[in-house]
């Protein structure tokens, strides 16, 4: 956030919000970081790991870097229970003193923490001879002086320009600073002191950012030195040293300007000498500053030591047009205070990563042996073949004994160029062990060469040619076993990848206005680093294409343009962009094998229509990554990759889109994880994915093998469209009936019309759910419907059970509590559930080739956990039901037929056990069941299809044909309309209130009067029929006989179910 008075149109302020200073600071310069002659390190085994303490001091980053390049890493901190015991243990090998300690958190490379600064920032908005800045301090004399600013460089002009100057009666130029931007692209610094003028030398890029400088100057032989960015990029001696009639120091009570050159004591400023840009954080002390502490005063931190003036605006004269703007901006990292292990007292402390010290490399075990097995049986013939072609000592002959070396520009490309050679001309492709690990470790140290910025910039190119060659070269397919021979070391190709993307790094430096793309490719691998501007009005998506080596097939990988919006919208003005593409190697051969036996586990599913087998990296891996000051940012990505399988008979590959975990098993090198990833598109020879985050890509292919032909696939289907159609039409007529004839409300009918309205819904969306597939929209809403229909049917089948439970089994609940109960149980429930699985899981919600829910991940769970809950509480309901109408049908049968047959005992259980079972069947789900067996047999799958998608013509039967209740609502609407008929005819008045001419609404059938009695025939006499009525309802009048299953405990299940006159 910046608090700002500048006009709209200044770019000063465009200038502050763009990109701060960078980030990676500069490792000390290592004079001799050899072993001495003779020297043998001390080993120390344990049960788990290897220690080697290594008695040559180095600071932290190169005792990390070491160990790093023999394939171990630096101590960890010990256990608190392991501490006093591993103490003695180095003590018994006489190791004694301090080591460093790792951090559990991660190595140093990049800072620990950084945090924000805001300080005032003075800006000069353009070359003029009025602009002035005064500082209002008493200056001492200085035998030694270090004055150090953040600045940010006005890249418009290429004139000189003073960044300050400090005069005094006997010297106007007493001690100054000035530059100016050369043709090709840096900005020269110079040092002025008692007149006596430095060269200009190149400190810095004219990039529009901030960048942090420092000058020093002792009187002792006149030693000068300039730092930027953490970095000496200019030093030397002489400068006005000490001499008769040279004046011992820095005079004092001078009068000191930011911005303008003085040719008279506080005046006389000249325009094309002043200077034009931002500047802050400007401090002086009297004393030379040590490398450690420009490192902190870089970091915002201030040394109070021997500090003369330190920035503060009270004690600033600033001239009326020069503006004051407040800024906040994020500060490199400082100089970590790295940790120790004290070997005598056990304990612990913390010292400048910069200071020298002792340290201690730790193997895995397994890892440690492997490594030395491989040294044993090599043939050592490419070491040997690229010493002798380089005429020295390019690559060691063992690993245990070789130095960690800070290679230059100009040493790593003479040994990637000869390593090179021998890969591309050997007379045997294949690599043995210790050959493999010995060209990793030059990798290792090429990508860490720090290189310096000028001349040698010609080369850094060269060097990323030959890295890509030789990256190539060790992939190839013939080497496969070979790394599978190292995995103990080497944690598998992808470390490759994570040393590729070090190296491309260095490439950036490249990047200027003119050149604004560097893009390298070398058959099977490929790096671009491109400049994005972000500052222009309209921005497109940012695009990597790759021409892979197979003709006609292409991998892209693209930042969006809304993406691009987001990040110009964030204030950002450029950056960086890291591609990098390996196309079909032993890396990915090597990544098929334990990297994905994760994903493979997670998410392959089966349907029953086929058989998972496998997953395999089916593609080239390709990565992004954005950088806006060496900072990653996060953003979204598509890409598309072609796939590479061979023929598969009978075999179905299902593409899943997928990222390099490097934190997953960090022992293993990582895992492939899904999390944020998704398919767009799929077709047979490419899969498009899109992935919220930035890293390395690829698309695994989970094989299956089919177990079911393609004619019985489209049988299934037809049989599914079939009867889903003649249920649809069914439920419909049903609820039309329910909602026409007038059956009487009720608890059951209610749940019942609920049920009906959900499942004809849901069978509806699912017949036409294939024509939206085509649409990402609305293939998503057909989903997110289906979801919702399918839980609230199998709901109300809950809320069925419920109803059924409530009378066997008495619930002291009132009717209307119970009804909003059901209601909330019955919509309610499903909508909290497709709510939930929305919110959590959005980007993996659909399945990728159909409008379902996505198989291939937890989302199923959101259907399939809930179903089978509501299935096993209405399989215990139904279990329950049975059991009550078996018990009232054998105490019917002793009391009314105690003289029976046993057979016909049987007969009536068995029927009063089917007959529940059959009624309650389709309104519980309980037909659902059979897809549990849908893997075991095509069968099943017919039986399954065959149940559930005419659920609905089941319940059109059961509930509607042969139910009493709407049978005589039917009839009712038939006699009430015949009577109306008749009574229009006739006599209406007589016949309504005649008692002869009653109908019995309950039976459907005329009471027959005095007169049809007189005139039916004596032969047709018949026994009278009882008829049981319901009073104050419309039941039925059922007879004796139809009715012999029933007890005083029946209506337990008549009340839930319609009463079907059919069984």
């Amino acid at each position: 956030m910046f608090r700002r008075d500048l006009r709209p149109d200044s770019w000063f302020f465009s200038f502050l919000v763009g990109s701060l200073s960078r980030s990676l600071f500069a490792f000390a310069a290592l004079a001799k970081n050899q072993t001495s002659k003779g020297f043998a390190p001390v080993t120390i085994e344990t049960s788990r790991h290897v220690y080697e303490y290594v008695a040559t001091a180095l600071d932290w980053w190169h005792a990390d870097r070491y160990c790093e390049q023999r394939f171990a890493q630096l101590l960890f901190e010990p256990q608190d229970g392991e501490r006093a015991f591993f103490s003695k243990l180095l003590q018994s090998h006489h190791v004694r003193g301090s080591v460093w300690l790792n951090e559990r958190d991660g190595v140093l490379h990049k800072p620990k923490w950084r945090r924000y600064h805001i300080v005032p920032v003075l800006v000069f908005r353009d070359k003029t001879d009025t602009k002035y800045v005064k500082v209002l301090s008493d200056f001492p004399p200085l035998p030694s002086v270090t004055a150090c600013a953040h600045l940010q460089w006005d890249t418009r002009t290429q004139e000189i320009a003073t960044i300050f100057s400090y005069a005094v009666p006997a010297f106007i130029n007493e001690f100054q600073v000035r530059g100016f931007v050369d043709e090709e692209g840096f900005v020269r610094f110079a040092l002025i002191v008692h007149g006596h003028h430095s060269p200009y030398l190149p400190v810095f890029r004219a990039d529009g950012q901030w960048h942090h400088f420092c000058v020093t100057w002792q009187q002792e032989n006149g030693t000068w030195a300039i730092y930027a960015d953490g970095k000496r990029r200019a030093s030397a001696s002489g400068l006005c040293a000490v001499e008769p009639s040279a004046p011992q120091a820095i005079y004092g009570q001078g009068t000191f300007i930011i911005g303008q050159d003085q040719d008279s004591l506080g005046g006389t400023f000249r325009e094309k000498e002043s200077f034009s840009g931002n500047i802050t954080d400007l401090h002086i002390w009297q004393k030379v500053l040590s490398g450690e502490q420009i490192e902190k005063v870089r970091s915002c931190r201030v040394v109070e030591q021997d500090l003369v003036f330190g920035w503060s605006t009270n004690a600033l004269e600033v001239e009326s047009t020069v503006q004051e703007v407040t800024a906040q901006f994020l500060c490199p990292g400082p100089v970590e205070e790295c940790r120790l292990f004290e070997v005598s007292s056990s304990g612990f402390s913390y010292a400048s990563c910069l200071q020298s010290l002792p340290f201690i490399c730790r193997y895995r075990k397994d890892a440690y042996w492997q490594l030395k097995k491989a040294q044993l049986e090599s043939s050592r013939s490419l070491v040997s073949h690229v010493n002798t072609l380089a005429e020295r000592t390019v690559i060691p002959e063992n690993i245990f004994t070789s130095d960690a070396q800070d290679m230059n520009l100009s040493v790593a490309l003479g040994a990637l160029d000869v390593l090179a050679t021998v890969l591309r001309e050997a007379e045997t492709p294949v690599l043995e062990s210790s050959d493999l690990l010995a060209v990793l470790q030059l990798l290792k140290q090429v990508s860490d060469v720090e290189v310096q910025e000028g001349e040698e910039l010609e080369m850094l190119e060269q060097l990323g040619q030959y890295y890509m060659e030789v990256t190539e070269l060790i992939l190839e397919e013939q080497n496969i076993e070979t790394w599978s021979s190292v995995s103990q070391v080497f944690s598998g190709p992808m470390a490759v990848v994570e040393l590729c993307d070090r190296m491309m790094s260095h490439l950036a430096q490249l990047l200027t206005a003119d050149r604004t793309k560097i893009m390298i490719q070398r058959g099977n691998v490929g790096m671009e680093v491109r400049k994005l501007e972000l500052s222009g009005p309209e921005l497109s998506s940012e695009v990597y294409l790759v021409q892979s080596p197979e003709k006609g097939r292409h991998d892209l990988i693209e930042v969006p343009a809304e993406e691009v919006q987001r990040l110009k919208a964030r204030g950002l003005r450029r950056v960086i962009v890291k591609n990098m593409w390996f196309g079909y190697s032993s890396l990915q051969r090597c990544l098929s094998g334990a990297g994905s036996s994760a994903v493979s586990q997670d998410v392959a599913a089966s349907d029953g229509g086929q058989k998972y087998l496998s997953t395999t990296v089916g593609t080239a891996v390709i990565s992004s990554a954005l950088l806006s000051d060496y900072q990653e940012i996060s953003t979204s990505v598509r890409y598309r990759l072609q796939h590479r399988v061979q023929d598969l008979p009978n075999k179905m590959v299902g593409p899943i889109c997928a990222f390099w975990n490097f934190s997953l098993s960090p022992d293993a090198g990582g895992m492939w994880s899904t999390a944020g990833c998704s398919v767009v598109t799929s077709l047979l020879d490419s899969t498009a994915c899109f992935c919220n985050h930035t890293t390395n890509f690829a698309v695994l292919l989970q094989v299956y093998e089919m177990q079911r032909t393609t004619k019985e696939e489209l049988t299934l289907q037809t049989l599914t469209f079939i009867g889903c159609g003649v249920s649809f039409c069914a439920l419909i007529v049903t609820f039309i009936l329910f909602l026409a004839v007038g059956v009487p409300k009720s608890e059951r009918t209610t749940v019942h019309k609920n049920l009906i309205f959900a499942l004809a819904a849901a069978e509806a969306l699912l017949m036409f759910s294939e024509l939206a597939k085509t649409n990402q929209v609305m293939c998503f809403t057909v989903t997110a419907c289906l979801h919702l229909f399918f839980m609230a049917a199998f709901s109300w089948m809950l809320v069925e059970g419920l109803l059924l439970w409530s009378k066997v089994v008495a619930v002291n609940m009132s009717e209307d509590r119970r009804m909003k109960f059901y209601y909330v149980t019955g919509w309610g429930l499903p909508v909290v559930i497709v709510g939930v699985t929305l919110a959590t899981s959005f980007n993996k919600y659909v399945a990728d080739n159909h409008c379902w829910l996505n198989v291939q991940t937890n989302v199923i769970w959101a259907f399939v956990g809930p179903v089978l809950f509501i299935l096993a509480v209405n399989t215990f309901v139904l279990f329950r039901v049975v059991m009550v109408t078996v018990s009232s049908a054998r105490r019917r049968s002793k009391m009314l037929t105690p003289n029976s047959s046993l057979e016909k005992q049987i007969g009536i259980q068995i029927w009063a056990t089917a007959k529940p079972v059959l009624v309650l069947l389709p309104v519980l789900g309980l037909t659902w069941v059979c897809g549990i067996l849908v893997h075991l047999s095509i069968i099943w799958a017919y039986v399954f299809i065959v149940l559930n998608s005419l659920q609905g013509l089941y319940i059109f039967l059961v509930y509607a044909i042969y139910n009493s209740e709407v049978r005589n609502a039917i009839q009712r609407m038939k006699d009430k309309k015949k009577a109306l008929s008749f009574t229009n005819c006739s006599h209406p008045i007589n016949y309504l209130s005649s008692p002869r001419n009653t109908t019995s609404w309950e039976t459907g059938k005329r009471s027959p009067s005095a007169a049809e009695s007189a005139l039916s025939s004596p032969v047709q006499k018949e026994p009278p029929v009882k008829n049981i009525t319901n009073k104050g309802n419309f039941g039925a009048k059922i007879p004796m006989g139809i009715a012999s299953i029933m007890s005083p405990e029946r209506p337990a299940v008549e009340l839930t179910a319609f009463k079907s006159s059919g069984f």
